[in-house]
């Protein structure tokens, strides 16, 4: 898809129309009450918690309608306010009573209340219509924040500059969208472990919004982003922006809300891209992918659920289909691929069955009894037409992977008319998953997750094998490619760095702070590294281009495989949660 605007209609249920003024304001309108300022206070809860006040304000957003968060927002009037920034002028009203409509002037009698940090008024005694009046102007704001956004709390604003999605992993979930002033990197992709990268990760959450829907549904239906409806062909990826957004700025579930009441505009500024092609002349075209836990159930369309993959047998050859697209589409003569089922080689494995959808061209490298015990496992395939493997594989066994882990697989591969030969090494890492972290594999706050040590002593047991390096005289070095559950900066990077390994997608498109144009995964809106062609010092000079292809990361989860929209639109949009390395080689 070209990068274009889209201009989206907006949820109708959300801007509701003015009503005529009642015929006569009710009694006690205009008289005493309490500034909404002098409510909210100018810290972060209200010093009137458990009193009962009267206020009077404009309701600027309703959201009594059902799924909605049970009252509505009030805001004081533009011409009685304190004109103290540090104070708030909205509360929210928790009430089923259904007096009142957008633009229209209430007086409300209700007890103060915090809750879970919102500020709102409870077991209201009195609501009362006392005209109808202009909406309050409301306050232009930005991210990072310019100001406090307590002091805005159930607020009229409006953001001055298009806002980023980094995150649309709760887009189905609860209808949310993470929005940001730009794009953020994974901190250990720039910068070395420690206080400085956990602090930084804490800031980047801090300094964003969540793009909500006016509802506290579960699992909303429609899907309210886009506002036409998510689809395979309709989708808001991580990296589009979002212009035009207005609303109230609300407090809930320990995160900044947008509830919106006008029409955002959402801006493609992270299109879709084709397969990158493969460069002039007989390259070498090596692909890694962690295909997201491929199990075939049986192998003979049953065997449905598996234990990580597909519950149902449409959901798996949904999974194959998109995965089938991804791994065709550049053209590779070499994959590399993590989280396959671990089931062996006979003819209803999963890699027989990849490899036969594959094409008749495409074999798999076989190490029976030598894959270990974990239900996925690491494996080669390779087009028999442009390519034949010299010797035997090897699995690395020993050491840390003796009793657990998924044991690395090596090969030496060339050209079916050429001498040189490339051994290609194929790890996964264990993942940052803190299930059943104890002592110093528990996170350590320095920006790494779980399980570094883990992922460190299998980093050296790699370095140092043997058998990650050719006995061929004719080899060219080792590509190390998969699947290393590790970004850029991290220790198991530094291991293998100081055995002589470089990345190449890095030496290609480096990551700094600002910008990171090839990556593989995102994980709580930080966008990283995790999957790598690393080169030996002798293969580098033979490394014509490595990047990656963004095709799944940046995609909503909902548009998977197990997704809430099936369709037979062809892939390969979300195959996986990771997106591929491709990296081509001159032999």
């Amino acid at each position: 898809m070209s990068s274009k605007t889209r201009f989206l209609p907006f949820l109708s249920f959300l801007v509701l129309p003015l009503l005529p003024m009642a015929t006569t304001a009710e009694p006690g309108c205009g008289e005493p009450a309490t500034a909404i300022s002098a409510v909210q206070g100018d810290g972060p809860a209200s010093a009137l918690t458990g009193q009962t006040v009267t206020v009077e304000g404009i309701l600027t957003l309703d959201s009594r309608s059902k799924g909605g968060f049970g009252g509505f927002y009030l805001q004081q009037a533009d011409h009685q306010t304190d004109n103290n920034p540090a104070t708030s002028e909205a509360v929210f009203v928790y009430t089923n009573r259904d007096t009142g409509k957008p633009g229209m002037r209430l007086r409300v009698t209700g007890k103060v209340r915090e809750f879970h940090g919102l500020t709102e008024l409870v077991a209201v005694q009195n609501l009362r219509i006392c005209g109808q009046e202009a909406q309050p102007e409301p306050a232009t704001i930005e991210l990072p924040w310019s100001r406090d956004p307590e002091s805005l709390e159930n607020m009229r604003v409006t953001f001055r500059y298009p806002l980023t999605v980094v995150d649309n992993y709760n887009l189905t979930k609860y209808g949310e969208l993470a929005l940001a002033a730009s794009d953020q990197v994974q901190p250990t992709e720039y910068l070395a472990p420690g206080q400085r990268a956990h602090r930084r990760s804490a800031s980047h959450r801090q300094s964003r919004v969540l793009l909500d829907d006016n509802r506290s549904q579960r699992d909303p239906r429609p899907v309210p982003w886009p506002p036409t409806g998510l689809s395979p062909s309709a989708t808001v990826r991580a990296g589009d922006q979002i212009d035009r957004l207005a609303g109230i700025l609300d407090f809930r579930f320990d995160a900044w809300r947008i509830q919106p009441v006008t029409e955002p505009r959402f801006v493609v500024t992270n299109p879709r891209k084709k397969a990158p092609p493969r460069p002039p002349g007989d390259a070498v075209r090596v692909m890694a992918l962690n295909l997201g836990n491929f199990f075939n159930g049986n192998g003979q369309g049953a065997g449905f659920p598996t234990p990580r993959g597909a519950e149902t047998r449409a959901e798996f050859r949904q999974q194959r289909q998109r995965l089938i697209q991804t791994l065709q589409a550049p053209d590779p003569d070499i994959l590399a691929v993590a989280e396959l089922e671990n089931d062996g080689y006979a003819a209803a494995s999963t890699i027989a069955g990849l490899a036969r959808f594959l094409g008749s061209q495409w074999e798999f490298v076989s190490t029976p009894g030598n894959d270990g015990g974990d239900e996925i496992r690491t494996a080669l395939l390779y087009r028999r037409d442009r390519i034949t493997p010299i010797g035997l594989p090897e699995r690395l066994t020993d050491g840390v992977f003796r009793s657990g882990g998924r044991p690395p697989l090596a090969q030496d591969f060339r050209r079916v008319d050429g001498e040189q030969t490339v051994r290609v090494v194929v790890p996964h890492l264990k993942s940052k998953s803190c299930r059943g972290a104890v002592g110093e594999d528990q996170d350590q706050s320095d920006g790494q997750g779980c399980y570094t040590s883990r992922r460190v002593a299998e980093a050296r047991a790699l370095a140092n094998w043997p058998g990650a390096f050719s006995r061929d005289t004719r080899s060219a070095g080792t590509l190390i490619v998969g699947d290393l559950n590790s970004y850029a900066r991290e220790h198991p990077l530094s291991v293998l760095t100081r055995a002589g390994f470089t990345s190449m997608v890095h030496q290609f498109h480096p990551c700094t702070r600002a910008t990171c144009p090839h990556y593989t995964y995102r994980y709580k809106g930080e966008k990283g590294t995790l999957d790598y062609a690393l080169a030996s010092k002798s293969l580098r000079p033979l490394v014509l281009q490595a990047q990656t292809w963004l095709i799944n990361a940046d995609e909503p989860r909902a548009l998977g495989y197990q997704g809430i929209s099936q369709s037979d639109q062809q892939g390969p949009w979300r195959s996986s949660d990771h997106n591929p390395v491709i990296i081509d080689l001159r032999l």
